[in-house]
């Protein structure tokens, strides 16, 4: 995410190869973006395999709420599990609290806390613009898995109805996967969790 200062925020970078990597570098480079922060919304595998590359091209801290470290710290053995190359994770230098906000440029993204699909998972709100970078707690049509360790689907509904749908329908989502969605539309068709009316 960047603004018209330039500087740039790397959410999630899940990039799982050398390409993948070349491609987020030469989109920074030709924008001429100035990379300020690396955040993780939370911490399973396909969101931080690209962690390392992003913290040591840019000289970037992480910075990711605290209830997903274990997630964070177990990234080794899921990559190993799944058979894939994976350059580990640095550790977080900063840990993120529901409340606070991250600005960089002329941009203020709230934090909110949205457990369910991973015991840390959070989401940064854009309210100036109407922008929810949400991870992977609410999909176009879906929501998040809750199946893998930490995970917890009543959680994770109040995590969608309690702090998602109390945002306006014109509030943009992008997600982690997926086409982008706005809040209206979630709550009228997503079969998973509609608004309570």
């Amino acid at each position: 995410m960047y603004d018209e200062t330039l500087q740039c925020v790397i959410v999630d970078p899940g990039c799982s190869n050398g390409n993948e990597e070349r491609a987020l570098h030469a989109f920074i480079t030709e924008q001429k973006l100035k990379p300020v922060a690396l955040l993780n919304t939370h911490c399973h595998i396909d969101h931080i395999l690209g962690n390392a590359f992003v913290a040591q091209t840019w000289d970037l801290k992480l910075q990711i709420h605290q209830k997903d470290l274990e997630v964070l710290q177990a990234g080794v053995l899921v990559a190993s599990r799944y058979g894939f190359p994976y350059t580990p994770s640095p550790m977080p230098a900063v840990y993120l609290e529901e409340g606070e906000t991250f600005s960089f440029g002329n941009t203020v993204l709230d934090i909110i806390f949205t457990p369910g699909h991973s015991p840390g998972s959070i989401c940064f709100i854009n309210h100036a613009q109407k922008i929810l970078l949400g991870g992977d707690v609410l999909f176009q049509g879906s929501i998040g898995r809750t199946d893998l360790p930490g995970g917890d689907h009543n959680t994770l509904l109040n995590s969608i109805q309690s702090k998602l749908y109390t945002l306006d329908d014109a509030y943009i989502v992008y997600a982690g996967h997926g086409d982008e969605t706005t809040i209206g539309e979630e709550k009228k068709y997503n079969p998973f969790v509609r608004a309570v009316l």
